[in-house]
C-alpha cells in the first residue's frame, strides 16, 4: 500500500506531459517510427473506411454489395486528383486493359476517343463486329444498351462496350445528323498493331508503315515490316503514327531505335522515381535513309516520344498536325482485390530536355510538324499521307 501511495504524485506530474506529447505527435505523425506510425495512424484510417464500410453494409436501406463499394470509393479518390490520365481498373476493367496492351480482346473491334456526347469512331479493323454492323470512322456512339453514355470516361464506356465473345451488345449511333441503332455481337478481336505497304511517288517506292499503338511487342512487327520493304527496294520510310494514343515506354524506346542507332531517346522523373534515362538498344537501320513521321493531334504519349526523339536526333522529318502535348507517364501498380491503379508517377524528357506537356497532367505544346499537313475527310485523298510520302520520295 505504502508503494502504490508513493507512485501517485509522479504519475500526476507524468500525466500532462504524456498529454502534451500525445497531442504533439498526433499532429506530427512523421515524427513517428515506420512500424509506430502504420500502427496508430495509417491503421487507424483503414479502421475508419472499415466502419463505415461496415455500417453501410449492415444499416443502409437497402442490401448493398461490399466489393462495388470498394470499387467505387477507390475510383471517385482518383478521380479526386483531377488527373485525367489516372484511373482505377476494377477486377474486370484491369483483365480488359491488360487484354488491350497485349493486342487481344474480346469486344466489337475499333478504336475511339471521348467525345461529348460519347465516343467517336477513329478506325473500324477489318472483319471486325463493328465492321460488319457499318461502323465508321467519324461515327459517334451516344448510348450502350440503351443508356447515355454522354460525360462517362472513354475508360467506362468502352469498358461497357467489351464483353465475352458471343454475347450482343446494342449501340446507338448518331451518323451525318441521324441516330440508328445496331445490335453486335462481341468476337474475340485482335487488333492489326502495324500495316504496311510499299508506295510509289515520283518514281521512288516508299514504305507506309502504321504503327496502332504501342502494345506489347510493336517494336518487333514495326522493324521487321520496315526492313522487309527496305530489302524489296523502298527508299524511304513513313512512320504513320496518326491517332496513336500510345501504350507501353519501353515499346516506344524500342520503336524509336529502329531508326536512331545510339544515345539517348527519353528521361523520366518523378517525386518517388529517381530520374532515368532510356537509350537507343542498338540495331537501328541506315541513317542515310529518308525517314518521316506523320502525326496529328491525337497521336500522344509514347507516340510524341518516338516523334520528338527523332525530331531532336535530326533522324526524322515531322510531318502532320501538332501532337496532343502530354509530358506524363503512368504506371500500373496493381491491388489485392484484383483492380488496379494506372497513376501518374512522373514526367518524361526528350533528348533536348523539352517536356510535352503543360507542367503536371495539363495538356501542353506537343511536337510541332516540321511540315504542316492535314487530311480533308471530304476528298477520296489522304493530302496529309501524300505530303509525308513526297518528303520521305
Amino acid at each position: 500500500m505504502r508503494r502504490r501511495r508513493s507512485l501517485l504524485p509522479v504519475f500526476v506530474l507524468l500525466l500532462p506531459l504524456v498529454l502534451v506529447a500525445g497531442i504533439w505527435l498526433g499532429g506530427h505523425p512523421d515524427s513517428l517510427p515506420d512500424q509506430v506510425r502504420t500502427a496508430l495512424v495509417e491503421d487507424s484510417d483503414g479502421r475508419v473506411y472499415e466502419q463505415a464500410i461496415d455500417t453501410l453494409e449492415r444499416d443502409y436501406y437497402r442490401e448493398v454489395d461490399r466489393k462495388e463499394l470498394l470499387d467505387k470509393s477507390l475510383e471517385h479518390a482518383v478521380n479526386s486528383l483531377d488527373d485525367r490520365f489516372s484511373h482505377y481498373f476494377a477486377p474486370r476493367d484491369y483483365d480488359d486493359f491488360q487484354e488491350a496492351t497485349e493486342g487481344r480482346f474480346e469486344g466489337v473491334g475499333m478504336s475511339v476517343e471521348e467525345v461529348e456526347r460519347g465516343l467517336r469512331v477513329l478506325t473500324v479493323y477489318e472483319g471486325s463486329p463493328a465492321d460488319r454492323g457499318g461502323l465508321k470512322p467519324g461515327d459517334v456512339i451516344t448510348h450502350v444498351d440503351g443508356k447515355s453514355i454522354a460525360g462517362s470516361s472513354s475508360e467506362e464506356s468502352t469498358t461497357r462496350i467489351k464483353g465475352p465473345a458471343g454475347t450482343p451488345v446494342r449501340l446507338t449511333v448518331r451518323s451525318k445528323g441521324a441516330s440508328r441503332e445496331l445490335t453486335l455481337r462481341r468476337a474475340e478481336v485482335e487488333i492489326p498493331v502495324v500495316r504496311a505497304e510499299m508506295r510509289r511517288v515520283g518514281g521512288r517506292e516508299i514504305a507506309h508503315v502504321r504503327l496502332a499503338g504501342f502494345t506489347s511487342g510493336a517494336h518487333g512487327e514495326v522493324g521487321e515490316a520496315v526492313r522487309r520493304l527496305l530489302d524489296q527496294g523502298a527508299e524511304g520510310v513513313v512512320l504513320d503514327l496518326r491517332d496513336n494514343g500510345g501504350g507501353l515506354l519501353n515499346e516506344a524506346v524500342m520503336v524509336s531505335s529502329v531508326f536512331i542507332p545510339d544515345g539517348k531517346i527519353v528521361s523520366t522523373k518523378g517525386r518517388s522515381r529517381p530520374t532515368q534515362v532510356y537509350e537507343a538498344t542498338g540495331g537501328a537501320i541506315d541513317r542515310d535513309i529518308p525517314v518521316v513521321v506523320l502525326v496529328n493531334d491525337r497521336s500522344a504519349s509514347a507516340s510524341e516520344i518516338v516523334t520528338g526523339a527523332l525530331q531532336d536526333r535530326d533522324r526524322a522529318t515531322v510531318v502532320g498536325t501538332r501532337t496532343f502535348g502530354k509530358g506524363v507517364f503512368q504506371e500500373i501498380e496493381p491491388l489485392p482485390n484484383g483492380g488496379a491503379l494506372d497513376i501518374t508517377v512522373g514526367e518524361y524528357f526528350l533528348p533536348s530536355g523539352r517536356n510535352l506537356g503543360g507542367g503536371g497532367v495539363s495538356r501542353g505544346g506537343g511536337v510541332e510538324p516540321d511540315v504542316k499537313a492535314q487530311d480533308d475527310p471530304d476528298t477520296p485523298h489522304d493530302e496529309a499521307l501524300l505530303a509525308a510520302l513526297r518528303e520521305a520520295a
